[in-house]
């Protein structure tokens, strides 16, 4: 089940801890996407607050927010870019989007199929993706206060086989926000330490989220043994002379003697 948009709203923009977590998924899809120059960017689900440093340089920036989910206006201050739409079908033509982000729009999903669906749809050749999804074996899809506390988690192996099965192409996986999902202010304070450490430290290697980053590889339409029969043709007619033509039934001597 969905979560709400004003609750999501409430913890990334109003709660220490969630600007924390928007700062540590920010700071990786910039590492694996440093610019996005010409190109177009979408979010699905809640993934609006990735996507702001790519607002001054792609050719255009979408949030696409499911409708059980709702919509709010994003970014604040400037011309709305966000979108209600259905899970099913996204308004973006096929082959449109250059980068797409899905936070909290595929562990919520009832229909993952048909969310998939659409993503490798609007994905252009070569496009890539990053899904981002709780960790099954990190602390914070343990923890309800959180968002990432909600639907279903998964391994890397779960996730990474899921993806390959709608024809996505697994370039990098790996765990990320290792800091506890906590308020207090020790942990606060400790925060940035534990991410700096945590992929280094193994006590620490279960991180509280997956990113799975992912391209889309478009194959070339070929029938079966079409190079061989092209290379190798029939030769129907090897053998054959030119043709001779027929002698008429009034050739040879004058039948009128």
């Amino acid at each position: 089940m969905h979560l709400d948009v004003t609750d999501l709203r409430a913890f990334y923009y109003r709660r220490a801890l969630g600007r924390a977590v928007q700062r540590v998924l920010r700071d990786e899809l910039l590492r694996l996407w440093p610019e996005a120059k010409g190109q177009t960017v979408a979010g699905y689900g809640f993934a609006v607050p990735l996507l702001r440093p790519y607002l001054a340089q792609a050719r255009r920036v979408i949030g696409l927010m499911p409708g059980p989910q709702g919509v709010m206006h994003w970014p604040a201050g400037m011309p709305n870019v966000s979108v209600l739409c259905e899970e099913t079908l996204w308004p973006i033509d096929n082959g449109r989007v250059d980068k797409l982000v899905m936070l909290h729009g595929l562990e919520t999903s009832e229909r993952q199929t048909a969310v998939l669906t659409e993503a490798w749809r609007v994905l252009g050749p070569g496009g890539r993706a990053v899904f981002i999804v709780p960790n099954r074996a990190g602390m914070w899809s343990r923890s309800d206060r959180t968002p990432f506390g909600h639907g279903r988690p998964y391994s890397v192996s779960q996730l990474e086989a899921l993806l390959e099965r709608h024809r996505f192409q697994v370039e990098e996986s790996f765990s990320s926000l290792f800091q506890p999902p906590s308020e207090r202010r020790g942990w606060r304070r400790m925060a940035s330490w534990i991410e700096g450490t945590g992929r280094h430290i193994p006590v620490f290697k279960a991180g509280g989220v997956l990113m799975v980053e992912v391209t889309k590889q478009v194959a070339n339409p070929m029938r079966p043994g079409l190079p061989e029969s092209v290379k190798r043709p029939l030769k129907v007619l090897e053998g054959i002379g030119s043709p001779v033509p027929e002698p008429s039934r009034f050739d040879g001597p004058d039948w009128r003697g």
